[in-house]
């Protein structure tokens, strides 16, 4: 029965990025009746890179969109139901979980959290107006729009870098402008950025305004240190501060931390028995794809022993 003709199921999976997928492989295997809702494109936030190197199974490494392709069709041979819909509430009645939908109302005996997080924003005057006109948030999408022009990377971890490696391959220049005076990012890709001549790098650095009519044109930056304003001339920025999980929908049903993040255990269980969180959205996530996959294993695991009580 499709997921559009039935409203009950032992578990409803919300998310379907790798720690969502993967809870579903495990779930569905064990042969429990699960549903995944998913409000976009399944492969979750994995489908944004162009190349994956450090999922284990793939040495020459596999692109992002295949990697969610794979997933997806491993745990749809096991049977899993997936659903595209925006999950808006979930409530308790009695001992069942009800996830509120786009699509209407679904009913589950244990419920796995997995929707993730998104990019964050600036904030600053301008980029809301020229998001998609030089302001963006995905490298692996807008870089070749880019090609040969001098564009700026906002950040300092692992995305941001990842961002301004692959602009390399596009713009004449990158520049990479980040609050604090060194990165945050793991050593191999330091490394790798600093060896790039594309890339230059401005330190104690805020953007306080993006300016452009039509498509962005300048940013006007601040030195934190010493306070002195200046302007840089770009044809493009891109945002890579970090993330905000998509808890939104959470509030009043479970306990989050100050940013949104949730709480749970090492079985990936919350305050709320039967309700797990797997990935990216739970607090001290390693925000990486192989580590949200054995979250949704645990997850699942745990959303098993759940119900055989």
């Amino acid at each position: 029965m499709t997921a559009k003709a039935k409203k009950e199921y032992d578990v409803i999976i919300i998310g379907g990025g790798p720690a969502g997928l993967s809870a579903g492989i495990y779930t569905s295997r064990a042969r429990l009746n699960s549903l995944l809702i998913e409000r976009g494109a399944v492969g979750g936030q994995i489908a944004d890179a162009e190349m994956v190197e450090n999922y284990a199974g793939f040495a020459e490494g596999v692109s992002g969109v295949e990697l969610g392709r794979l997933m997806q069709q491993q745990a749809a041979k096991y049977g899993l139901n997936i659903t595209i819909a925006e999950v808006t509430g979930l409530e308790l009645k009695k001992d069942k979980k009800v996830v509120k939908t786009t699509k209407g109302d679904f009913t589950a005996k244990a419920v796995i959290i997995a929707s993730g997080s998104e990019r964050g924003k600036l904030g600053t005057p301008g980029e809301r107006e020229l998001t998609g006109k030089g302001v963006s948030y995905c490298a692996t999408c807008d870089a070749p729009f880019f090609k040969e022009k001098p564009v700026a990377v906002v950040g300092g971890g692992d995305v941001a870098i990842t961002e301004a490696l692959h602009l390399a391959k596009f713009s004449s220049k990158v520049i990479l402008i980040h609050r604090r005076d060194r990165l945050r990012a793991t050593r191999i890709l330091e490394e790798r950025a600093q060896s790039e001549p594309k890339i230059e790098f401005l330190w104690d650095t805020v953007v306080e305004k993006i300016e452009g009519e039509d498509v962005v044109r300048q940013l006007n930056l601040r030195q934190l240190k010493t306070g002195k304003k200046s302007a840089l001339d770009v044809a493009g920025v891109f945002i890579a501060t970090g993330f905000k999980p998509n808890t939104g929908y959470l509030k009043g049903f479970l306990p989050l931390d100050k940013t949104g993040f949730i709480k749970t255990n090492d079985r990936m269980e919350t305050k709320i028995p039967g309700v797990f969180a797997a990935g990216d959205i739970r607090l001290n996530s390693a925000r990486q794809a192989i580590t949200a996959a054995g979250d949704g294993a645990t997850a699942a695991e745990n959303a098993e022993e759940f119900l055989s009580q």
